[in-house]
């Protein structure tokens, strides 16, 4: 069973602007479960491939967070999750498919462990 988990930046993942709670360490901890990742963000997705260039970790997807539903036609898997900081963030996730997953201290002790191991 493949599970798809896609990442928003800023807000999101340590080094956005601002700083979110997701580390590196939890999206190579994420790959090596054999999850699918990637980001959906308002970054460019140049900016974006870029950044998992620099973090030395294979994504299987960019994209602008309003098209995360062509992420549903390219990959099958049995879930989708979006992980971000904002309310716009929860409702084009929604839209598209996806079980948002809110990166604040609260909401991840809820579903860090389920996804994460952590």
């Amino acid at each position: 069973m493949i599970t798809l988990v896609s990442f928003d930046i800023d807000g999101t993942l340590e080094l956005g602007d601002p700083p979110g709670i997701i580390t590196i360490e939890m999206l190579r901890s994420v790959k090596r479960r054999g999850y699918l990742i990637g980001s959906g963000s308002d970054r460019p997705v140049s900016y974006q491939r870029e950044l998992w260039k620099r973090l030395q970790i294979e994504s299987d997807f960019t994209v602008l967070k309003h098209r995360l539903a062509e992420i549903k036609t390219r990959f099958l898997a049995h879930a989708y999750y979006h992980v971000g900081d904002t309310d716009v963030d929860d409702d084009l996730a929604t839209q598209a498919g996806f079980r948002f997953l809110r990166a604040d201290a609260a909401a991840h002790a809820a579903w860090g462990q389920e996804l994460f191991g952590v």
